[in-house]
């Protein structure tokens, strides 16, 4: 048996390809599929069928154009109520590439299609080697069950029908089964998702905090406690990925002009996706800045509305391609052209540039000190907030800050801070068309403000403590 896991960092996404004898499947794909036909031909491998384990909100699939460019078979749950043309599979069902069985199980939870995959190598054991748990089990955690919306009653009902699915099957298997799921750490579709990317039934059952013996009722009010808001773009790439996303075209991006570029601002999202240092040099008036060093593709899904034309500001040529691509892996495909030769042409045109100051940590402090009225304004998630956070700082979450930035002033000056710099400068970026002008990130964030040794205020706690490099968080 032929195995590799294909894992996209931006996405926090695992994609697989299982092969024998000449036949393969993959599993998950994302939207470019260049990868899995390239893997397939160096392996010597024909790909007869792909398939998903659900429907994907967090990113388009590249199921329907890798069906077509192989002739191969798509096969979903058989709830997923797919329109592309597909083979729909129910419990116990399986199909054969070589020697290497996929049997189905439904798994029903996250969504009401979900289902996992036992990976049987009939060559060596009649007993499964693996199994692709989707976003059912995940490492150290499962999968979110509010992602049905009107499809699968309420989270509640989800959430019970994942307790059955994991303690009456996923749990049922032997200690020594491998487990594959389709995210590690950073997806929106789990809470506490570990850095691994593979575990076995039995270290999960050990080490993961959802699988621990409990009555149904408790792990049912513990699913639906405190869940992260659903990222604006999940809903729309569920529906591309029911219809099937058409073939990934060559994404061209024309060279704009920067008095085009100036000309298209009114209408389109300026995005500016070089590094937070650069942005901060010299930026568009109006850009927002998602860097391509972080996830940039859900941030983009999150804070670009569905079906916003983009214009792309970037280092190269290089940049534009990269951006391009990751916007369509997230159904954000409007983009219609990139400034030519940077923020460098622009500033030749003579057109203006906005500065944005970055500063360390140990400079937050002193103006702390210095400014009495200086707001402090924390955008990370609600969790690592609580577990730490610069004395007094306000707490407006990236993903709903403009929902919420009138809890804020514009006219005071204004540092804005996150675990390391990527998102409080993203949020520069957004309070910058609101009319904050005295602003600043804050690089390195509170990993280095706690690295650093400075003071932190815990959610909870009556006074401030000293922190150690040990508490740091990434």
């Amino acid at each position: 048996m032929y195995f590799k896991q294909f894992y996209l960092g931006c996405l926090a996404h695992a994609s697989y390809l299982i092969g024998s004898e000449g036949e393969a499947a993959v599993v998950d794909p994302r939207r470019d599929v260049d990868e899995y036909l390239a893997e397939a031909a160096g392996q010597g491998l024909r790909i007869r069928y792909v398939v998903e384990t659900h429907l994907h909100a967090d990113f388009v699939s590249g199921h329907r154009e890798l069906a077509e460019r192989t002739g191969a078979t798509v096969v979903f749950g058989a709830e997923a109520g797919a329109a592309v043309p597909h083979r729909p599979v129910r419990d116990g069902d399986e199909i054969r590439v070589g020697a290497v069985a996929l049997r189905f199980l439904e798994t029903p939870g996250h969504t009401p299609e979900s289902v996992s995959i036992l990976v049987i190598d009939t060559a060596a054991s009649p007993t499964p080697r693996m199994v692709l748990t989707g976003d059912t089990l995940f490492i150290g955690d499962v999968g979110r069950p509010d992602l049905a919306g009107g499809r699968g009653g309420t989270p509640e009902a989800m959430a019970g029908l994942l307790y059955d699915s994991l303690h009456g099957k996923l749990l049922n298997l032997p200690d020594d089964v491998l487990v594959y799921p389709a995210h590690g750490a950073g997806s929106l579709c789990g809470r506490n998702i570990s850095t691994q990317t593979s575990s076995t039934i039995g270290e999960q059952r050990r080490s993961n905090y959802a699988l621990q013996a409990m009555p149904r009722e408790t792990f049912i009010k513990m699913m639906t406690a405190d869940l992260p808001e659903l990222p604006p773009y999940f809903a729309n790439d569920v529906e591309i990925n029911r219809a099937g996303a058409p073939p990934l075209a060559d994404l061209r991006t024309p060279a704009l002009s920067p008095e085009a570029v100036r000309a298209a601002a009114a209408t389109a999202t300026l995005l500016d996706v070089r590094g937070s240092a650069a942005y901060g040099t010299g930026h568009l008036p109006g850009s927002l800045n998602l860097g391509l060093s972080g996830q940039f593709a859900s941030w983009a899904g999150t804070l670009v509305p569905a079906g916003t034309p983009i214009v792309l500001v970037a280092e190269d040529e290089d940049g534009v391609r990269e951006a391009a691509m990751r916007l369509a892996r997230v159904g954000l495909e409007r983009v219609e052209g990139h400034l030519a030769g940077g923020v460098a042409a622009w500033h030749h045109a003579g057109l203006p540039l906005v500065a944005r100051p970055q500063i360390t940590v140990d400079e937050l402090a002193a103006r702390r000190r210095e400014v009495a009225d200086l707001q402090v304004v924390d955008v990370r998630r609600k969790g690592e907030y609580a577990a730490g956070h610069v004395p007094g700082a306000r707490h407006l979450p990236l993903d709903r800050l403009e929902l919420d930035v009138a809890q804020i002033d514009p006219s005071r000056a204004t540092a804005v801070i996150c675990a390391g710099g990527y998102r409080s400068s993203a949020a520069t970026s957004l309070l910058e068309r609101h009319g904050f002008a005295d602003i600043v990130n804050v690089i390195g964030g509170t990993s280095a403000w706690i690295a650093a040794g400075h003071p932190v205020e815990k959610e909870g706690a009556d006074e401030c403590a000293e922190a150690s490099p040990s508490s740091s968080r990434s």
